[in-house]
């Protein structure tokens, strides 16, 4: 027989207190940055708070690490035996104890916000913090931001803009790159186009004329008269017909609030093709009661071609 077989069953290695507690420790050390424990809050110190994690020693949460907004009174924010869920930021040092933080993760709750709320094409406020010539540095929810120049609506005075709470619009959104823009014109935009339908009468101003059309400013916004909008007929040149800073009334046959882009007519006002080109200033005189027809067609029969 061989002799090894024969060993006794209390020969073989045993699993000591010792070891045990090694195996504790072993598993204490794999913390990690970035992981999030839960913990309760052990006392407090001038410059932070101790917490209990569970791990060989207590933890440590500095005072500037306890909120994402400015710390005045740390036992009344974070009370002694609360229970809070906390973002390891410095691993263990050689008595074990690792640093925590509750102000990273409320950034990481923003920035998971902003996503969304630019996601559903929602505004936000954000104060106007600082001044340089691209734009401006705004705060907004405790994280900075920033607004272009060609994106703000005031682009000349921006020192007057200072302290100035503004609503905005979501530009880029990116918390890889610490990088959140906003744009206060397209809110501004935004927030003209939700006052408007399809089907309403506006009068504006002539911005621009392209060879695809003319853009005319109602409000603040900005709409596009398609040159096949402008009449029945067939139209050689704009120019010809339209001039910077005229007045128009017009149709808002088109909104896409996605992409700011309101479409406009003027030839749905027509009584016969071609009337928007020969007799232009009766139409706009007779718009309202033109458009009245295009909404209750029963009530407002087209006069005979």
């Amino acid at each position: 027989m061989n002799p090894k077989s024969t060993r006794s069953q209390t020969d073989q290695p045993t699993f000591s207190m010792d070891d045990f507690a090694k195996a504790l420790e072993q598993h204490d050390f794999q913390l990690q940055l970035g992981q999030i424990v839960r913990g309760k809050i052990f006392n407090h110190e001038n410059n932070g708070v101790y917490v209990d994690i569970g791990g060989k020693a207590l933890a440590f949460l500095p005072t500037d690490e306890a909120s994402l907004k400015r710390v005045t009174d740390l036992p009344t924010l974070l009370p002694v035996q609360d229970e809070y869920d906390f973002m390891i930021i410095r691993e263990q040092d050689e008595n074990g104890q690792v640093t925590l933080s509750r102000r990273r993760m409320e950034i990481q709750q923003v920035w998971e916000q902003l996503a969304e709320m630019q996601a559903a094409q929602k505004t936000v406020l954000a104060k106007v913090s600082g001044v340089n010539k691209g734009g401006v540095t705004v705060d907004v929810q405790g994280l900075r931001g920033f607004i272009p120049r060609s994106h703000l609506r005031e682009k000349e005075n921006l020192d007057n803009l200072k302290g100035q709470t503004l609503t905005v619009s979501f530009l880029e959104v990116d918390s890889n790159r610490n990088k959140l823009v906003f744009s206060e014109r397209l809110a501004a935009r935004s927030a003209s186009m939700s006052q408007l339908e399809i089907g309403q009468l506006l009068e504006g101003k002539v911005s621009g004329i392209k060879p695809f059309g003319v853009f005319v400013d109602v409000g603040g916004t900005s709409g596009l008269l398609h040159i096949n909008q402008v009449s029945k007929n067939y139209i050689e040149s704009l120019p010809t017909l339209f001039q910077i800073g005229q007045m128009l009334k017009v149709v808002v046959i088109d909104l896409d609030e996605g992409k700011g882009r309101i479409s406009l007519s003027t030839k749905v006002l027509e009584n016969y093709p071609g009337e928007m080109l020969e007799q232009m200033a009766e139409v706009m005189a007779s718009a309202e009661a033109r458009s009245q027809r295009l909404q209750n067609p029963a009530q407002h029969p087209a006069q005979p071609e």
